[in-house]
């Protein structure tokens, strides 16, 4: 699977010159949303279908700064899924250097448009078979 990777911007600072903590969650949307289109689930196509993935919870744990014009590797990875509900990890290492600068993981469920819980297996198991193999790709590894 390819790090999704992001050179950090200087919008993205806070007043003592480093990247604001509220960032590391974006990179964390940006490398979820890459991944899946990589493992072929596309977000876009699941709402088109009529399925959304609100975020449950997230979590960041920060370990050394990022600072303006760094390139970090964002590389995400699924941790649980049961076809209803989804847990991701995610790393954030420098590229240049390969430091760990911070780590954490998101949980999301699946909704029909009215807002109800949904089975992915029973109603987009084409999504379902894709979440699948790219966690069991990943135990391989």
């Amino acid at each position: 699977m390819q790090k999704y990777e992001h050179q950090a911007q200087y919008y993205e600072t806070d007043q003592m010159g480093i990247i604001h903590h509220s960032n590391y969650i974006r990179w964390f949307e940006s490398a979820r949303i890459r991944y899946m289109q990589q493992i072929g689930v596309e977000y876009g196509d699941m709402e088109k279908s009529g399925i959304i993935s609100p975020v449950l919870e997230v979590n960041c744990v920060y370990k050394s700064m990022v600072h303006f014009g760094d390139v970090v590797e964002i590389l995400p990875k699924i941790e649980k899924y049961n076809g209803i509900k989804l847990e991701l990890s995610y790393t954030i290492m420098d590229k240049a250097t390969q430091q760990l600068r911070a780590c954490g993981s998101s949980k999301h469920c699946f909704l029909n448009s009215e807002g109800k819980p949904v089975s992915l297996k029973k109603e987009a198991p084409v999504f379902d078979a894709a979440f699948r193999s790219a966690m069991e790709n990943e135990r391989t590894v």
